[in-house]
């Protein structure tokens, strides 16, 4: 168990809020007391790409995105639209959850067509993500970057060869108009998406099992959400204890941060916060980087055995 568990086991939620000192510590307690509350385990998918990987945190204006994680490099490229302009690389949480739930959903129908409309407000209500608004914007938003975009993943072989993965996320547009129609015309909530073939083939082989209310328990923190995935593919695999330098940090998660000495408080705040959700992983904050160490997986293996990913 985690250290902002065992405060808020010993001090009660009152009283572990009080000890906290910062607002990212409260966030944490707030975090680990939704979990340690869930009475129901649902579960969640994503491509093990992302896990050594990421997207942007925040809107870029270059049309091309690429980032290098342990043995992995990840290329995005722009879509365009009908008089050639980039319509963008998708970037932040909302990114990131319209996936999870295209990925999550694929892996659980043992399908690559994904029924959106019905389904997706449903989900969009479990993670705390109102369906008009703003939020719908977002959403839409980063469903056409999505559905446009173009990626590249470059894995590097046990033997020295090379593998790569070219292709795209979806086959054609993710059409959301449903989200805040009426829901007593029917006909707005049936559209569909198909998974772009190689990128499912690809994802049956790679999948990561995370927690779907550890996602909702982070929200929109970009970062957290990626150190999260990062720890459910990671620790559960290790052998031994394995340190994890700060400038490996940086290459990995340092989007947006020039210098490495910038992300050292972002990445501490975000893992704090990841830890509050995952309560068995074991990571040792040290001077150097951190210490992994090997610890259960994020969703208990007969649950991810259930659906054939182990």
């Amino acid at each position: 168990m985690g250290e902002v568990h065992r405060l808020i086991q010993q001090h009660g939620v009152e009283g572990a809020r009080a000890l906290a000192a910062t607002k990212a510590e409260r966030q944490a307690i707030d975090a680990a007391l939704s979990i340690m509350s869930e009475e129901e385990s649902r579960l969640g998918i994503t491509h093990a790409g992302f896990a050594m990987t990421s997207l942007p945190h925040k809107r870029i204006e270059e049309g091309f995105w690429r980032r290098e994680g342990h043995r992995t490099t990840l290329l995005v490229e722009s879509g365009r639209d009908r008089a050639g302009r980039f319509i963008g690389v998708p970037y932040g949480s909302i990114a990131r959850l319209i996936l999870l739930y295209l990925q999550t959903e694929a892996i659980r129908t043992n399908s690559p067509e994904v029924e959106l409309g019905r389904s997706m407000k449903s989900w969009m209500g479990r993670m705390s993500l109102t369906t008009g608004g703003k939020t719908y914007q977002l959403v839409t938003e980063q469903a056409r970057r999505i559905s446009a975009c173009r990626l590249t993943f470059f894995a590097d072989r046990e033997n020295g060869l090379e593998a790569r993965h070219n292709g795209a996320f979806v086959q054609d547009a993710i059409s959301l108009t449903g989200l805040a129609g009426d829901e007593n015309q029917p006909s707005l909530w049936q559209d569909r998406v198909r998974l772009d073939a190689g990128f499912w083939r690809s994802l049956k082989e790679h999948p990561v099992p995370v927690r779907e209310e550890a996602i909702k328990a982070i929200g929109t923190r970009s970062l957290a959400i990626d150190v999260y995935v990062w720890l459910a593919y990671r620790l559960h695999s290790l052998a031994k204890p394995t340190p994890v330098s700060w400038a490996a940090i940086h290459a990995q998660f340092g989007a947006g941060f020039r210098l490495l000495r910038q992300i050292k408080p972002s990445f501490t705040e975000a893992l704090h916060l990841a830890l509050a959700v995952y309560p068995e992983a074991r990571v040792d904050l040290e001077k150097d980087g951190i210490l992994l160490h090997p610890s259960p997986p994020a969703v208990p293996r007969a649950e991810a055995r259930r659906l054939g990913l182990l």
